[in-house]
């Protein structure tokens, strides 16, 4: 045997030796995501390590604020423990008692079995804080690729099996910051990187090309593919959709007006979420749509601290999808704000669940829905922990917001397609 293969067998036993449970050891290990987790965001990040490990997770809805419960592995433990997140060992008596708890109340376990493949559609000059799933993961430590539209035409979202839209407009208005900061550098960097990847792939102008692309993650999606979405990658996805067949942008973005009857030719049967929706065709409003609700120009009624939204309460055994979505240790999330900060209720569809809502208003933040063979989740909003983000603003630093239950809904959505139901045994 030459040095090279010792090393590799070396290797290879001492990672045996770290797998394989103890003999007389615990049988489990259960990872609480109630009130008592020291960081429940790093939490995600150990359950999704193991599932990339080929170790299943048993997703515990409702038991413990959602709490993941592992076979025992020393090499487990060690990571719960270099990641601050809390944990406890328990026997098999324990395991069986849990096991019954879970089946007498609202709650169920669901089989995690194989660790997703996650991808985010990025601008390839973005910031890592520009983007709250992207903190998210990085924080949590799960892996991600990024790619944007020419990954995306050339068919690359066949690799993956969940995808996050960064806050883009799919509408090809670049954001609609033609107002504020139409001087500043980097909307000019912007509008010149946007103009160049349409012209590179055939276009001759970049609303054009966004239709096309938001058609191909729709067939992405239709495939079977997860799709998560927040703030105005929301509603520019469905607005783009929808006016596929007309032209709804001004001209000081692409060159020529809008069609004097756009808003008849709107086709909603082609959207995800939002029907009966009008765009906002005036570049100097900084608004999309009245899909969101308050509009960003309008000054907002409540305040930081008084400003909240209720998760709904699903029964876990027969609609565990929902049920995982809004897994967390509270049930009232404090609100934040974003280009589109919530989606107007009167014109969600009926075919699609709210997952959360600021109670007796129009005003919806959280919704989920199947298309074909794969699901959309939309959350409204810029960063849970940064009420009011302004261009310009710092990054926000998840080390000091570890329990943020505004981000805890996130990560629910990078576990959701891991997920199989399970029959339980005892």
């Amino acid at each position: 045997m030459n040095k090279v293969s010792k090393v590799a067998t070396l290797f290879w036993g001492c990672l045996l030796i770290l797998l394989l449970p103890l003999p007389g050891a615990a049988q489990r290990i259960i990872i609480n995501m109630d009130l008592k987790q020291t960081d429940h965001l790093k939490a995600y990040g150990v359950a999704f390590w193991a599932l990339e490990r080929s170790i299943n997770v048993e997703w515990l809805l409702n038991y413990r604020g959602g709490a993941f419960m592992l076979e025992y592995y020393p090499a487990i433990e060690r990571e719960l423990r270099l990641r601050g997140v809390s944990f406890t060992n328990i026997d098999a008596a324990a395991t069986t008692q849990i096991y019954a708890d879970v089946e007498q109340g609202n709650m169920d376990v669901v089989l995690l079995e194989k660790a997703p493949r996650v991808a985010i559609y990025t601008p390839p000059n973005k910031q890592v804080w520009d983007d709250a799933v992207t903190l998210a993961l990085s924080y949590a430590e799960i892996p991600y690729e990024t790619l944007w539209d020419d990954e995306v035409l050339r068919g690359a979202l066949e690799k993956y099996d969940w995808l996050h839209l960064h806050h883009e407009d799919f509408t090809g208005q670049y954001g609609k910051f033609y107002a504020n900061f139409r001087s500043a550098p980097w909307y000019i960097e912007q509008v010149r990187q946007n103009d160049e990847v349409a012209q590179r792939n055939g276009f001759s102008k970049v609303s054009s090309e966004k239709k096309t692309l938001v058609g191909l993650i729709q067939e992405y999606v239709a495939k079977g593919g997860f799709l998560f979405a927040m703030c105005s990658a929301t509603d520019t996805f469905d607005i783009a959709l929808a006016a596929a067949g007309t032209d709804i942008v001004a001209a000081v973005f692409d060159g020529d007006p809008p069609d004097a009857d756009s808003q008849s030719r709107l086709d909603y049967s082609r959207s995800f979420a939002f029907e009966g929706f009008t765009p906002e065709q005036n570049p100097m409003v900084y608004e999309h749509s009245d899909i969101d609700y308050p509009a960003s120009n309008m000054p907002r009624v409540r305040s930081a601290e008084a400003d909240y939204f209720t998760l709904f309460e699903f029964s876990a055994k027969y609609d565990p999808v929902p049920t995982m979505l809004t897994q967390n240790h509270v049930s009232v999330v404090h609100g934040f704000m974003g280009q589109l900060t919530a989606f107007r209720r009167s014109l969600i569809k009926k075919s699609v669940t709210i997952l959360g809502e600021v109670e007796g208003t129009e005003e919806v933040k959280y919704i989920h829905g199947n298309f074909g063979r794969g699901t959309f989740t939309f959350y409204g909003g810029h960063d849970p922990e940064d009420y009011q983000h302004f261009v310009y603003d710092p990054p926000t630093q998840l080390s000091l917001h570890k329990n943020s239950p505004g981000y805890r809904l996130i990560l629910n959505n990078i576990l959701f397609p891991a997920a199989k139901k399970k029959k339980r045994k005892t």
